[in-house]
């Protein structure tokens, strides 16, 4: 058993502050403060790298009772900067679990305050909006954490695909899979690329910044437009690379990041979202068919649009809607074999509501080959 550890803070810019115990390391932790609905797959939350820059309040009381393991994350270690919870097990009882959360978090010097009020902080954040924030040691902020605080940037402007991207091309899946994937990777997740696997696809995952010309040159059946963190309109380099790809009829498909981003090329915008969507329990309407799935969500920023269409992108036709807010959930170009979703058809634990998409994808390679 772990003894009772240290007092500690989080004071949001608004001044408000919240009080708990600190796991982890003391020194001052800023970034944006969000909150995720999850009730289970915090393992996949920390690993996501759209978590990139930001402090995580899980709503769920208890974090932690079912442990760590080595195939639930989606990347190679947590990508949040801190974490907040009511309360962190102490134990844990699962037959994949290879560890407990706390060490796991200490391990990579993830910090996390417990004993909060989280249901009192997430109200807040969705009256007031997200808003950057400091964990702390203590019960009052010191110098270092206010000036830590002050010179945190915001996340619009910010482009963060490019820092969590790969520095090299890398290949996911069997070598004689009947279909070719080029992947950009903003960000993306594991199970992405074990769904691709499992619909018969080998995945080429690229750096965010490739050319289209290099893309082309791998003559690829499709291309995947990967999540991601940060603001899309800040990854001014990746509308030149999708409208080029576009030009010669690859089909293409999006999610997260790269549904905005696909917003953006065909003349769109996005805009930042009060408190945004994330976690388990999205609702959003197919447009098409009238049925309502049940989604995965993590994102802050939103295609700006309506049923009837996108601003100023005529080309593309909005397929889905959040029934919360009647957010874009889902575009469609009018004449080329290009979709994109801003919900995760891919999401670890779940809900899977919407993984039959891989499956549009792989139809659009299929006809692509004729």
């Amino acid at each position: 058993m772990h003894s009772l550890p240290p007092k500690g803070f989080l004071l949001l810019e608004d001044g408000t502050l919240f009080l708990g115990r600190l796991v982890g390391p003391s020194l001052p932790t800023v970034a944006e403060v969000v909150f995720t609905t999850n009730m289970t797959g915090y393992q996949e939350v920390f690993t996501d790298p759209s978590y990139k820059g930001q402090i995580v309040v899980l709503t769920a009381p208890q974090i932690g009772n079912y442990g760590v393991n080595l195939d639930d994350p989606e990347s190679a270690r947590p990508q949040v900067a801190g974490v907040v919870v009511r309360e962190l097990s102490p134990t844990y009882s699962n037959w994949r679990a290879t560890g407990d959360l706390r060490a796991w978090l200490e391990q990579y010097d993830v910090p996390v305050l417990t004993e909060v009020d989280t249901r009192r902080l997430t109200r807040h954040l969705r009256n007031i909006g997200v808003m950057k924030g400091v964990i702390g040691a203590g019960e009052t902020p010191t110098k270092a954490a206010l000036e830590a605080l002050d010179s945190c940037p915001s996340m619009e402007g910010l482009d963060l695909a490019t820092v969590v991207s790969t520095r090299e091309p890398y290949t996911w899946g069997k070598a004689d899979a009947p279909y070719h994937v080029v992947a950009y990777d903003y960000g993306i997740k594991r199970n992405i690329l074990r769904l691709f696997e499992e619909h018969g696809v080998r995945v080429t995952v690229v750096p965010s910044d490739t050319s289209a010309d290099q893309v082309l040159a791998m003559n690829p059946d499709g291309v995947f437009l990967s999540n991601g963190p940060g603001d899309p309109a800040a990854v001014s380099y990746a509308p030149v690379a999708i409208r080029s790809i576009a030009a010669k009829e690859v089909p293409m498909f999006g999610i997260c990041l790269g549904h905005q981003l696909l917003g953006l090329t065909f003349g769109g915008r996005t805009a930042k979202m009060p408190f945004g969507h994330r976690g388990g329990n999205q609702p959003v309407k197919d447009l098409a068919t009238g049925k309502v799935l049940i989604t995965s969500q993590n994102h802050g920023f939103a295609v700006v649009g309506s049923p009837e269409g996108v601003e100023g992108a005529p080309d593309l036709a909005v397929t889905h809607v959040n029934l919360n807010d009647g957010t874009v959930e889902g575009l469609r170009h009018k004449t080329l074999p290009i979709f994109a979703v801003q919900y995760h058809p891919e999401a670890a634990p779940g809900p899977h509501d919407a993984v039959p998409l891989f499956d549009q994808f792989l139809t659009a390679l299929r006809n692509r080959r004729g």
